[in-house]
């Protein structure tokens, strides 16, 4: 009975390892990736969800034969797994600051940058981008982001397998490629206000010009609100399709985009 409970201490020791080796990539992806990482969830929320997501990850993966955590601790493991798991989460995160970008462009475009929203979950920000923060951030949770996660985190391990360790300049061209898609992303979303205030402005000075004793300013200013909340109204649905596809596609490969 002894070599028997023995053997079974054995076995579960190789699952903690294993697990506690899997957690270290999971929580640092959970440390830094929206919806699931945000401020605003109760620590011991995120606490669940990541072992809760390790439970999930660590059956799919191969993880090397550690004799003790002491073994971990001493190795490259520990920070290599975390780092390449804040690095996971933060490419997620680039998704929420293409929203971010495009609610500014959008609300200064339309006259409606000093209107902030507030909210213990997102930086505070102008109305516009906090409606479009909240939006994305719900759409995705609604299509099943955790499942993705999961996924993409179980893949993760085929191109960066346990002990691998990413290069700085490795991270530096990533973070680079990856900040400039996402401004890129944020103008092409912001895009339908900017045309309408480009529009706005150009009809704005053919009027003064026909016109000079008009305070067309303050005609304009009602019109160019209305139209701008008329557009968010009609253009949000498109946009935030369009962000989700984009955000479907990196799941799908997260460390081979861009």
């Amino acid at each position: 009975m002894s070599e028997a409970l023995l053997q079974l201490l054995g076995i579960t020791q190789e699952m903690l390892i294993t697990g506690f080796v899997v957690m270290l990539r999971v929580g640092g992806a959970m440390a830094t990736m929206p919806a699931l990482g945000e401020r605003g969830v109760p620590m011991r929320v995120r606490l669940a969800a990541t072992i809760a997501l390790t439970v999930i990850v660590a059956p799919m993966v191969e993880v090397p034969y550690y004799s003790s955590l002491t073994e971990v601790a001493f190795s490259m493991t520990l920070a290599s797994e975390a780092g390449i798991g804040v690095v996971f989460g933060l490419g997620l995160r680039f998704f929420i600051f293409v929203l971010q970008v495009a609610g500014t462009m959008a609300a200064q475009s339309t006259s409606l940058s000093q209107i902030f929203g507030t909210s213990s979950n997102v930086d505070p920000q102008p109305a516009m981008g906090h409606l479009l923060v909240v939006s994305g951030l719900t759409l995705a949770v609604m299509s099943d982001l955790h499942v993705q996660v999961a996924a993409a985190l179980a893949e993760s391990y085929r191109v960066l397998p346990v002990g691998a360790v990413i290069g700085a300049s490795d991270v530096l061209e990533w973070g680079l490629a990856q900040t400039t898609r996402a401004f890129g992303m944020g103008f092409t979303l912001a895009s339908p206000f900017i045309i309408a205030s480009l529009i706005y402005n150009i009809a704005l000075g053919v009027i003064n010009r026909a016109m000079p004793q008009l305070m067309v300013a303050f005609v304009g200013a009602p019109a160019i609100t209305a139209g701008g909340l008329i557009l968010m109204f009609l253009a949000t649905p498109h946009l935030l399709s369009l962000w989700l596809h984009a955000l479907n596609t990196y799941l799908a490969t997260p460390f081979g985009s861009g």
